[in-house]
Order: C-alpha cells, then sequence, then structure tokens
C-alpha cells in the first residue's frame, strides 16, 4: 500500500517520515526521487523550487513500490500521485506554521504563499480532486510534536485506515486568518 504524506512546505512531513523510518517503515523522500532520476522540467525562479515531472514521478513510484506493504511517500506532491493508495494530509494553524517556516530564510513572498495556500487548504482540495474521501485522513500538527504526529500516523495504521472522526477529511478550517493581516509575513 501506497501512503501519502503531504502538506504544506514546512508543515513537518520530513520530520514525521524519520520518525516513521525509525519504526521501520519503509520511506521514499519524492524530492530526492525527482532529482536523482532527473524528474525535474524547469525551476520556477519566482518560488525558488523546482518543476518536477509528476507524470514521470507516478510511474516510477507505481513501478517500483505497488504490491508492498505499507510504503510511505515523503513530499508535498505526494497527493498527486495516482499509484497513491491513502493520503495523510498534514495541517497547521497559519501562525504556528508561520513560526515554523520563519526559520527557513525563505523569500517572505514563499512564506506568504505557502501561509495562503494553508489557510485556502490548496493541499486539501487537490487531494479531494484525485482520491475519494475515505481515502483521506488529516491531521492538525498544530498543539503535537513529531513524535505526537507519527503517533496519529501509527493510529491510522493500527485501525486499518478506517476512519476515526477525529483525522476526517474536512475538520480542520482555517479560513477566517485570511482576514488576517498578520498571518503573511
Amino acid at each position: 500500500m501506497i501512503v501519502a504524506i503531504t502538506g504544506t512546505p514546512g508543515i513537518g512531513k520530513t520530520s514525521v517520515s524519520e520518525v516513521l523510518r525509525k519504526k521501520e517503515f519503509d520511506i521514499v523522500d519524492l524530492n530526492k526521487v525527482a532529482v536523482e532520476k532527473q524528474f525535474l522540467i524547469g525551476v520556477d525562479i519566482d518560488r525558488d523550487s523546482k518543476i518536477v515531472d509528476v507524470d514521470k514521478l507516478n510511474k516510477y513510484i507505481e513501478k517500483n513500490y505497488d504490491g508492498k506493504d505499507i510504503v510511505f511517500i515523503d513530499g508535498h506532491l505526494s497527493h498527486l500521485l495516482n499509484a497513491v493508495d491513502k493520503v495523510i494530509v498534514l495541517r497547521c494553524h497559519p501562525k504556528i506554521l508561520k513560526k515554523r517556516i520563519t526559520v527557513k530564510n525563505w523569500k517572505k513572498e514563499k512564506i506568504r504563499e505557502n501561509l495562503e495556500a494553508e489557510i485556502l487548504d490548496v493541499i486539501l482540495c487537490e487531494t479531494a480532486e484525485k482520491q475519494s474521501r475515505e481515502n483521506v485522513f488529516e491531521i492538525d500538527t498544530t498543539e503535537k510534536n513529531v513524535d505526537d504526529v507519527a503517533e496519529c500516523v501509527l493510529e491510522i495504521i493500527k485501525n486499518n485506515f478506517e476512519h476515526m472522526k477525529k483525522y476526517n477529511m474536512g475538520n480542520i478550517d482555517w479560513s477566517e486568518e485570511i482576514l488576517k493581516e498578520d498571518y503573511g509575513g
């Protein structure tokens, strides 16, 4: 089973994935695969980010990981892959996310764009376009440390990916934050 761990950049996907790796789960770093396998088709200079060929990335993931036990795909594009069976979307209140990503020394505009994406549920909306509701789980990381978030993921696994109300898609809503002046950097 291929499980995407996704969310707005800076939300903690890789940190959670590292905890899961220590618990002996297979983790695929989507960014690393894209670079190593040369699935890059350009650079977005304004966003200071690489543009990835998602179709090639999807074919690679499907070919190499389909049919395996549980494999986590770590990356903010992982929810866009057709090869994914389940998606875990990590979410964070914009004020806390702002604190987390400000230390990354990103450009002010990139910080603002990512905060807006979190407020407007961009990742969740993209996920909902690709996946049925029963395949999507949402975890609020706002008041949790990385080990707590990893435990939430493990709880979802232990429950055989059956839905629990606390992880249902659509429980988290930051939309009113867009009206506040200080959310964006």
